[in-house]
């Protein structure tokens, strides 16, 4: 039963563009399928990862990190900080409206969550969190790097990966450090 709900979300998915585009970002089928998000997708979902990225750095910079957290988040907040400004000076005047001026509901609980994280434990929450938030970084820049609609953002996309992949490294050996 399983297999034919999935079989006809595909479907539907595969057959609207629309459809395929803006809800299958958001529930991970665009990625499963490799396919490049919508314009207004990829500039909600880039920016939405950088405000994350700096909010989660300054959490651990601020009150829970330890060392290595709080390198790496140093790392972020400077990296996180110029991929929001350059991302906000490509953005075609016709879409600015896709730049959120907050985080959604899902970016937010992952932040209460680190807020909310002992000392003792944050290693075990931020670095897991940051693997997860930089592979899902890079899949989201691969995707619109290979197909995206907008040239400039496309080509950005492209500069921008090499650093994410970066930071997945290093959140990577941050988080097999911690075990």
């Amino acid at each position: 039963m399983k297999r034919i709900c999935l079989a006809i979300v595909l479907a539907v998915n595969l057959s609207s563009a629309a459809f395929a585009e803006s809800v299958s970002e958001r529930t991970g089928i665009n990625s499963a399928l490799g396919i490049a998000p919508r314009t207004e997708d990829f500039i909600k979902e880039a920016a939405t990862s950088d405000m994350l990225e700096i909010e989660a750095a300054r959490i651990a910079q601020q009150k829970k990190g330890g060392p290595a957290e709080k390198v790496f988040a140093e790392q972020m907040i400077a990296d996180h900080t110029k991929t929001s400004t350059e991302l906000k000076d490509l953005v075609p005047p016709d879409l600015k409206s896709a730049l959120p001026t907050e985080l959604d509901e899902i970016s937010q609980k992952h932040l209460d969550k680190l807020r909310d994280t002992r000392d003792q434990a944050f290693a075990s929450v931020y670095a897991p969190m940051e693997v997860s938030a930089h592979k899902d970084a890079v899949s989201l820049f691969e995707r619109y790097a290979k197909g995206g609609e907008d040239p400039n953002l496309k080509d950005w996309a492209g500069k921008t990966l090499p650093s994410l992949r970066h930071h997945l490294e290093m959140a990577e050996e941050m988080d097999k450090n911690r075990k």
